[in-house]
Order: structure tokens, then sequence, then C-alpha cells
């Protein structure tokens, strides 16, 4: 299998660097010189071209994985598919959810391929997280809340929400399974008027499940956490530490309160990246729909539009 990779930037290089390894790189396109003159050095028998169109050209390709700006995926990807090939998108699948209902209909009716870069869904602990819930091992689940903040790089279009919330939104989908009924987004803009620095996000799903989400890049700690409460305890994933704590803590039906201590039920640190491009490889080769498949970029491109 060969795969080119469009954008070859700061995240770019990592997904250039993965496939190399994994011996499917067949050509990169960026129209910067020095990321360009970076894949020449570092991999000299990989194609280089300057723009999109003359790679997804290239005839020996089977793939693309495109790490552009947002509102430059849908109209690359649409092209990509157009010559035959399966398309990875870097998340978010694009800013605008019809743009987003677009690709995963052209990739349903074309037979491609269509992957969305969630790539917190590949990291272990997640699909640890998902199996244990779904075998109803915390009982009904009360509420989600998710914590993403850091001093990190302040933006002037996209707000943090977009910025840092992409991953967050997507595995708060993914775990609970619904599309959630009510959208309530609330923010703060300090550096650049209508672009929020600080978020909190609510959503409410029709199990009668909510979910909470801060973000911010304008924060003193780096704050990466998911709790979950249910009826059997509650439930921790440390994901600066790739790890997932059971709180035995439980309140009865008289309302009075247990604490039976806690326990780690899951410690690892795989690389979510590579196990996310190593996904993408085996769905295209046996045609099966990725995890992060178009449905689950639309519906996480409607969620922040919504917002």
């Amino acid at each position: 299998m060969k795969i080119g990779v469009i954008g070859a930037g700061n995240w770019g290089k990592n997904l250039v660097k993965n496939f190399a390894n994994l011996g499917v790189l067949a050509a990169v396109a960026d129209s910067v010189e020095g990321n360009l003159n970076w894949v020449a050095e570092n991999f000299p028998k990989v194609q280089r071209c300057e723009t999109s169109d003359e790679l997804i050209a290239f005839t020996n390709l089977d793939a693309v994985a495109i790490a552009t700006p947002p509102h430059t995926h849908c109209s690359i990807a649409i092209a990509a598919m157009a010559k035959g090939l399966d398309v990875f998108v870097e998340k978010p699948l694009t800013l605008d959810p019809e743009e987003a209902l677009l690709l995963k209909d052209t990739a349903s009716n074309c037979g491609r391929i269509l992957m969305v870069g969630h790539l917190l869904l590949y990291q272990p602990a997640i699909q640890f997280i998902k199996k244990y819930l779904d075998n109803g091992e915390l009982g009904k689940v009360f509420a989600l809340t998710q914590r993403r903040s850091k001093l990190g790089r302040v933006r002037s279009v996209e707000n943090v929400l977009w910025s840092f919330g992409v991953h967050d939104v997507a595995v708060l989908l993914h775990l609970v399974g619904e599309t959630p009924t009510d959208v309530q987004f609330s923010g703060h803009a300090a550096f650049t008027p209508k672009v929020e620095d600080d978020a909190h996000l609510h959503l409410r799903f029709p199990s009668g499940i909510i979910a909470n989400l801060h973000n911010s890049w304008y924060w003193p700690r780096v704050e990466r956490e998911l709790i979950i409460t249910g009826e059997k305890g509650i439930l921790i994933f440390d994901e600066l530490n790739a790890r997932v704590i059971l709180h035995k803590k439980q309140v009865g039906a008289d309302l009075s309160h247990s604490d039976a201590g806690e326990e780690i039920l899951f410690e690892g640190a795989d690389q979510p990246l590579l196990i996310e491009l190593k996904h993408f490889i085996e769905s295209c080769e046996t045609r099966k729909q990725p995890i992060s498949d178009g449905q689950n970029g639309y519906e996480v491109v409607n969620v922040l539009s919504q917002a």
C-alpha cells in the first residue's frame, strides 16, 4: 500500500514519520519550501510535490492523508476521492457541518474509506473505558466531565473549543453512543474579539446523561482528565499518565454514601497516533469502516457548529 501526505507542517511531520516507519509513505505535498526540504533530508526516496493536485495525480497512490488548514479539507478530500483514493483527514473534518456531510456522503457513494484523525479515540484507555461502560460495570452512567487546558498557542481565528475540544467531543459522543438533544456553550474572549480563549460546553443526551467540557489555552496547569460518575462508582481517566482509576464511591437509596477506596483498572502508554494510522491502513485493506469514520466526523463538527 502507498500513501501520500498533504501538509508537512508541525503535525503533518508526525504523519510523514509514522507512515514512513510503517513502510507505506510514497509522496508528500507542501507549498512551504522549508517543509519539502525537511522531507528531502529525512526521506530522500519519497516523491515531493508543491501542491495537493500534483500529489493526487501521482498514479501510484492508494490513499492520502490530509494535514492542511481545516478550511481546505473539503476540496482536497473531494478531489482525492474523485481520483479513487481513500482519505484520512486530520481533525476537525471541516469547519462546516454541510461540508462534513458532503464528504461523508461522497465517500459512501464512491465506496471510499474516509477516516478522521480523532486521535484520542485510539488511546487504548478510551477503548477500555468504552467496553467497561458498555458492559455495565459502572451501572447507570450519570455524567461525564472533560478538562483539557494549559498555557498553549493562542489562535486568532478558531476558538479554543475548535482547537482543543475536537478530541474531547469525539470521545464524549463515542462513549455515550448517542446524539445530544441539547447543546449549550459559554466562553470568554480575552485577547481577540469573538475568539474564546476559555470555553465551557454542556451536552444533554436522550438517555438523561449529561456531559461537560472545559477548554482553555490560558491556564496555569496542564489538565487532561475525564471523570465519569455512575451508580457503582466514579471512573477517572488520567490522560497524562494513561491511567484509568475506579473510585469505589457510591450513594445508597437512603442517600448515604460509602467509600471503599480506589483501584487502577488500566494503565498503558501505547502510542495512539501509531495505532490510529495502523487502523487507517487496515480499514483501507479490509474495506471495513474505521471507528472515526465520516459519520463520526460529521457528528463532531455538528456539535461544535451548534456550540
